[in-house]
Formats: structure tokens, C-alpha cells, sequence
């Protein structure tokens, strides 16, 4: 499969999301700066929630689950953009626009299924206080994590079945900056239209699925929240915006791509950067500033540091 003896292609060459050259600087310092701010963010939630006691709670045991896979996120295909805005010709081995795909799906699968827990994680909190810590028990999370790592490569695998078995003897040019499996089935040398029909319905369909259940989730949260009015009810509000937005900015670029009925537009090029390098940047700014342990974390961290830099 990964450059198999029935393929004649040995790399695929990007064409990248502009022609441009100025507007390619202007992305080689939008994309370096939000890669690097998003690999530090989210790194400073998972090392928060690994070493404060303050944050050891099923809450912030998922959303560091979440910041792992972010870190993921915008490091399978932002590197190699980043990279490609310096080259003329953008390339990318058979073997590595496979193994991009693959790490695209699994992380897609494993934050849907972690987003889902999260809610989950909410509902139990708000609706079911006094039961939150038997339900919501060390086990459970750990057992929310394995299945979406286990559902996510599950997912991933399936994807790279449809490329099984295809020939890849001729064209060999994408239009993006990485490799996506729509695309990439239009290049081989077969009728691939029913496969490409399957792979959007599926995908399509667990996004769509999934996006479904959390808004359904939410606003059942919501209106049990609504029938409160205390200090509480105002401080899960704003965990809930926390969380809606997340969701909303993951979802809206994912399904867009996977449910819009035309697969040759370039928007679908601008919504994966949004995916690749934006939303892992915003996920810890908004879960950071709308959060009072975290911030609370941080500065005891920052300060922790700032002690340690006297002394030395």
C-alpha cells in the first residue's frame, strides 16, 4: 500500500495553497507563529494537568487528552506546509502522503470521540452532582481515552482500505498543501467514483453523526442549566461556552469539506489550514481564559519558574 509494486507514482507534488510569493510570506508568519503558539499552549495544559493536584479531575484529565491530540493535530501536516513555503516545488513520498492520512483520520476520530466525553463529562456535572465522581470515576476516563484512540484508528484504517489495491500510474499533482484521500483517489488510474461516494458518506457521516449528538447533548445541558439561576449555573454557562466553541470550530471546517457537494473547490484548502493550524491554537486561548483554575495554574507555574530562575 505504501508505495506498493502495483504503483507507478513515487511522489506526489503540492501545489500548495497560492502561487503567490508575497502571499506565501504572509503565510509562512501566520503559519510559524500559530504553530508554535499552539504547540505551547497546549503543551502548558498538559504539563498543568499533569503536575498540579488542583486540576486532577475527570474534567481536566480529558481536556489534556484533548491538548495531546491538538499537539497531533498541528504537527502531522503544519511542519511540511511551513517547510513547503520556502521550496518551488513542493513534494511529498508515496509512503508520506500515506502516513499523513492515516495520523489526519486517527486524530479527527480520537478528538470527536474525546469532544463527545467532554459533554458527557458536563452533563454529568450539572445534572448529577451528588453521582459525579462514582460515574465520572478514574477508570471511566481512562476507558473514554482508550476507546477514542481505539475508535480513531479503527476509523483511520478503514479510510486506507479504499486505497488498497489502486493503481497510481500517471498523474501524480494535488491541489492542497497535504494529502487528503478524496483527492488522492481521484489521481489513480481506475474508476474510483464509488469509492470516493463511500469514503464522503462515511466520513460525512460520522461527522455529521457526531455533530449532531453534541449539539443535542448541549442544549439538553443548557436548559437544565437555565432552570438554575446561582453563582453555579453562571460558572457552568461559561464552562459550556468553553466547550460549544470548541466544538463549532472543529466541526464547522470538517464538515464543510466532507458535505459540500464540490470536491474541486479551493475552500476546502483554507478550511484545513483553518483545522491545521488555527483551532489547536484557540482550543487552549479559550479553555485558558475561560477558566479560572487554569489561569489560577498557569500563574502558580509562572511563578514557580520565575523562583527557580533567581536561584539559579
Amino acid at each position: 500500500m505504501a508505495g506498493g509494486n502495483h504503483s507507478g507514482v513515487s511522489e506526489f507534488v503540492f501545489l500548495g495553497l497560492t502561487s503567490s510569493q508575497e502571499l506565501q510570506r504572509l503565510l509562512l508568519v501566520f503559519s510559524s507563529v500559530l504553530y508554535t503558539a499552539s504547540m505551547t499552549g497546549n503543551s502548558l495544559i498538559v504539563f498543568s494537568v499533569t503536575t498540579d493536584p488542583h486540576l486532577h479531575s475527570p474534567m481536566y484529565f480529558l481536556l489534556a487528552g484533548l491538548s495531546f491530540i491538538d499537539l497531533g493535530a498541528c504537527s502531522v501536516t503544519s511542519p511540511k506546509m511551513i517547510y513547503d513555503l520556502f521550496r518551488k516545488r513542493k513534494v511529498i513520498s508515496f509512503g508520506g502522503c500515506i502516513a499523513q492520512i492515516f495520523f489526519i483520520h486517527v486524530i479527527g476520530g480520537v478528538e470527536m470521540v474525546l469532544l463527545m466525553a467532554m459533554a458527557f463529562d458536563r452533563y454529568v456535572a450539572i445534572c448529577k452532582p451528588l453521582h459525579y465522581l462514582a460515574i465520572m470515576s478514574p477508570r471511566v476516563c481512562v476507558l473514554f481515552v482508550a476507546a477514542a484512540w481505539g475508535l480513531g484508528i479503527i476509523h483511520s484504517l478503514f479510510q486506507l482500505v479504499f486505497l488498497t489495491g489502486l493503481p497510481f500510474c500517471g498523474p501524480n499533482v494535488l491541489d492542497s498543501f497535504y494529502c487528503d484521500l478524496p483527492r488522492l483517489l481521484r489521481l489513480a488510474c481506475a474508476d474510483t467514483s464509488r469509492l470516493q461516494f463511500m469514503v464522503t458518506v462515511n466520513s460525512g457521516f460520522i461527522c455529521v453523526g457526531s455533530f449532531s449528538v453534541l449539539l443535542i447533548s448541549y442544549t439538553f445541558i443548557l436548559v437544565s442549566v437555565w432552570k438554575h439561576s446561582s453563582g453555579a449555573s453562571s460558572k457552568a454557562l461559561s464552562t459550556l461556552s468553553a466547550h460549544i466553541t470548541v466544538v463549532i470550530l472543529f466541526f464547522g471546517p470538517t464538515l464543510f469539506v466532507y458535505t459540500w457537494p464540490h470536491p474541486n473547490s479551493q475552500m476546502d484548502k483554507y478550511l484545513a489550514l483553518s483545522d491545521a493550524v488555527l483551532t489547536p491554537f484557540l482550543n487552549p486561548v479559550i479553555y485558558t481564559f475561560r477558566n479560572k483554575e487554569m489561569k489560577a495554574t498557569i500563574k502558580r507555574l509562572f511563578k514557580t519558574l520565575d523562583f527557580f530562575k533567581k536561584i539559579s
